[in-house]
């Protein structure tokens, strides 16, 4: 919030002074309004500092630009229930946007938009300059560490194998001869890769994003994906239109502890959003949103295990 100076006036005797204050909320598409709720506040004598002058003073230059403009913008692939904007409400959601909310309430941030883009191009976008932030679910991996720097972690899952419900794969190694679909840029993907690799599949097919992931072992021309299992589970719960089931029993390889990624050089950006997100965990604040969203304290990270050690 800025306050304005006391403007001094040997004719006028006292100013009144209004400013505007939003709360970080989701925002329709990128350029979606904010809505800003106005209020009074009590004038600042001349010869004291104001107190959100000396706050401004120990903020990083990237979250002075971003209140400046008012809103943070982030990078995602739109994909639920991580990061995504609701197609009933057009309002953004997702575990991920829950937890960038709070962030934001507790660090000043008035408002959230988000680009879409390819999962594969959120750190090159991030490093064009094109977003202040990728949030869409990301692992925080060493090769992703050598293009971005990552916050502290925010949770942790793993993959999993989404079939036909009438498929007769019964295990992980009946996907042998199998052609099996994933997304590129993503840690599964990867997986999928090394059994390719390995001899354990037939054929790896690449779909841009998780929809058409869907749609492909829906529509029988693959046999089987691999994917997030949080988005699995949550897409096949809420979608009656796929004749799908997720592959059980299945141990996870590809688990991983998720953050958020931002520019080089933005390090202190950086350590103001862990500080507030290492509170969010003390508190219990960050559990509760888990637990809003079905999971359970085996996706939780605590403060100690979920530092991130950066490499620049």
């Amino acid at each position: 919030m800025r306050k304005m100076k006391k403007m001094i006036s040997l004719v006028l005797a006292g100013l009144l002074l209004v400013t505007a204050m939003t709360g970080c909320g989701s925002t329709s598409g990128e350029n979606a309004s904010v809505t800003p709720t106005q209020s009074a506040v009590t004038e600042t004598p001349a010869t004291e500092v104001p107190a959100d002058t000396a706050t401004d003073s120990l903020e990083s230059e990237l979250l002075k630009a971003i209140k400046e403009k008012g809103y943070i913008t982030i990078g995602s692939s739109n994909d639920a229930p991580f990061c995504y904007e609701d197609v009933d409400t057009g309002e953004l959601a997702g575990i991920d946007i829950e937890i960038l909310k709070e962030i934001c309430n507790r660090l000043g941030i008035p408002d959230i938009q988000m680009k879409v883009i390819d999962f594969s191009n959120l750190l090159v976008e991030l490093n064009n300059e094109n977003i202040d932030m990728v949030v869409d679910a990301m692992y925080v991996k060493d090769v992703r560490l050598e293009i971005a720097a990552f916050t502290n972690k925010w949770y942790q899952e793993g993959e999993a194998v989404v079939i036909p419900s009438d498929s007769s794969i019964t295990s992980k190694d009946d996907l042998a001869g199998k052609a099996i679909g994933a997304q590129p840029g993503t840690t599964f993907y990867d997986t999928a890769q090394q059994w390719l690799d390995a001899g354990k599949i037939g054929s790896l097919v690449a779909y841009d994003n998780q929809a058409t992931l869907m749609m492909a072992v829906n529509m029988g021309q693959v046999d089987a994906i691999v994917t997030d299992g949080i988005v699995a589970g949550y897409t096949l719960a809420s979608d009656s239109s796929l004749d799908l089931k997720l592959l059980a029993p299945y141990e996870a390889e590809a688990s991983g502890q998720i953050g958020a990624a931002v520019r080089f050089g933005d390090e202190d950006f950086l350590a103001e959003v862990n500080a507030v997100l290492d509170d969010m965990k003390t508190d219990g604040t960050l559990m509760q949103i888990l637990t809003d969203y079905g999971l359970t304290e085996d996706y939780f990270v605590s403060v100690e295990d979920g530092v991130t050690t950066n490499v620049k």
